[in-house]
C-alpha cells in the first residue's frame, strides 16, 4: 500500500512540474503564432510564380 502512495506522490510532482514549464513557455510566448509560419512558405511560392508570369509575359 506504501508504494502506492510513493507513486501517486511522485506523479502529482512530475505533473506539476511539466504544468509549471507549461505555464513558463506560454508566458514566454512559445505558442504565440503557430499557424503563419506553416502557411507564409506556399505565400511566398504563389508570389514567386506570379512575378514570373509577369516578366515571362514582357
Amino acid at each position: 500500500m506504501s508504494v502506492i502512495y510513493l507513486l501517486l506522490t511522485i506523479s502529482i510532482i512530475v505533473a506539476v512540474f511539466f504544468f509549471v514549464v507549461f505555464i513558463i513557455a506560454v508566458k514566454n510566448g512559445q505558442f504565440d503564432d503557430d499557424y503563419t509560419p506553416s502557411v507564409r512558405i506556399l505565400f511566398e511560392d504563389e508570389l514567386v510564380k506570379e512575378e514570373s508570369n509577369k516578366t515571362s509575359k514582357n
